[in-house]
C-alpha cells in the first residue's frame, strides 16, 4: 500500500509571503525591484493565482532575507511532519 504525503499548504505559503512583505512595509513595486521579478508575478503568486516556480521563490527568499527552508516550511503547516507521531 502506498501512503501519500498530505497536500502542501499553499495558502500558508502565500500568506507567509504577504506577511513578510507587509512586515517590511514593501509594496509590490518595491519587492519587484528587490527581487528582479515582475509586479504581475508577485501579485499572482501572493494572491494564489499561480504557485510560482522554484527560481521565483528563490528570488523572493533572497529579496526578503528569509531562509528558503523556513519559507517552504509553511507548506507543512497544519499536518504532521515526517518522523513525528500524532497523539
Amino acid at each position: 500500500m502506498t501512503i501519500f504525503p498530505p497536500d502542501p499548504n499553499l495558502n500558508a505559503l502565500r500568506l507567509e509571503l504577504a506577511r513578510l512583505r507587509g512586515e517590511r512595509g514593501w509594496t509590490y513595486d518595491e519587492l519587484a525591484r528587490r527581487s528582479g521579478l515582475s509586479r504581475r508575478t508577485l501579485i499572482e503568486v501572493e494572491q494564489g493565482r499561480t504557485i510560482g516556480s522554484l527560481p521565483t521563490w528563490h528570488a523572493l527568499a533572497h529579496a526578503l532575507d528569509a531562509p528558503l527552508d523556513s519559507l517552504f516550511g509553511t507548506l507543512c503547516s497544519g499536518h504532521t511532519l515526517p518522523g513525528e507521531h500524532a497523539d
